[in-house]
């Protein structure tokens, strides 16, 4: 199948190809072996990106979490660099019935930064992706006393915030628990949550799809300080990030600014 040519709508292919590619696999390795089955799948998706990339954007860098080696050098001054995770949640990819799991795939440029991005979530049948932008997520209706619902925060299974409870009880919020980046940003996109809150640990690959994804719909993407997300750095370490829809990002900041420096004074 012969690829598109503008960017968006290739990182749209290239994450739907990787896609199809793990749903095979994992039906074909089944569950018996987990650590197996999420080191085939790494290796699967990698190579797949990493020969399509070379195929049809010869002149281009990459940056994937399973690449062996990162030129710095030569990806700091690229013009263009496909940041990819070749599967996000490779956790949640080898336990039955989960379909929390992604493919990342994302185009950084010194003239626009994230110029393009797309996010496969293979086992929900769905790509998401910024040549054809989702709709802003609906507000959500007020109940029968005209309240608002509470604020739903998609956060890890594994590794929620340490200041998360304290932001949660400030704001009457309510955690969703769910497994890798790109699926809780694409809940955001798609208005199943109304925000993502991750801090303690991430890199650019984790990031950079969703973030263009949700950028180009129209929601809020910062640091969880409200500073401005930066890739293509020397170190790709990206450790927090809050995205959210526009009416709440002030609300979420600022609750987090108050919860996260109490949480470092207790450590302290």
């Amino acid at each position: 199948m012969t690829p598109p040519v503008g960017d968006g709508g290739f990182a749209r292919w290239l994450a739907a190809r990787a896609g199809d590619e793990l749903l095979a696999l994992r039906e074909k390795l089944g569950y018996e072996d987990p650590a197996g089955l999420r080191a085939a799948g790494d290796k699967r998706s990698h190579d797949l990106l990493v020969n399509e990339l070379a195929r049809g954007r010869p002149g281009d860098a990459v940056l994937s979490e399973e690449a062996a080696a990162d030129d710095v050098a030569a990806r700091r001054s690229a013009d263009r660099v496909w940041i990819v995770d070749p599967l996000d949640g490779t956790r949640e990819f080898a336990e039955p019935g989960r379909t929390d799991w992604a493919v990342h795939v994302a185009l950084w440029s010194h003239q626009l930064g994230l110029e393009a991005g797309a996010v496969a979530l293979p086992a929900q049948h769905r790509v998401l992706a910024t040549d054809q932008p989702p709709a802003y997520p609906p507000l959500p209706d007020p109940g029968a006393a005209g309240e608002l619902p509470r604020i739903r925060i998609a956060v890890s299974r594994t590794r929620p915030p340490d200041f998360l409870a304290g932001v949660v009880a400030e704001l009457g919020a309510e955690p969703v628990p769910l497994g890798s980046a790109g699926a809780k940003i694409a809940a955001v996109v798609t208005g199943e949550v109304d925000a993502y809150l991750h801090a303690g640990g991430q890199y650019e690959w984790d990031s950079a799809a969703p973030v263009a994804v949700a950028l180009a719909t129209g929601l809020h993407a910062s640091r969880i300080d409200g500073s401005t997300l930066s890739y293509n750095q020397v170190d790709p370490r990206l450790p927090d990030l809050l995205v959210c829809r526009r009416d709440l990002a002030d609300r979420l900041l600022a609750a987090v600014a108050r919860h996260a420096r109490h949480t470092e004074e207790e450590v302290r």
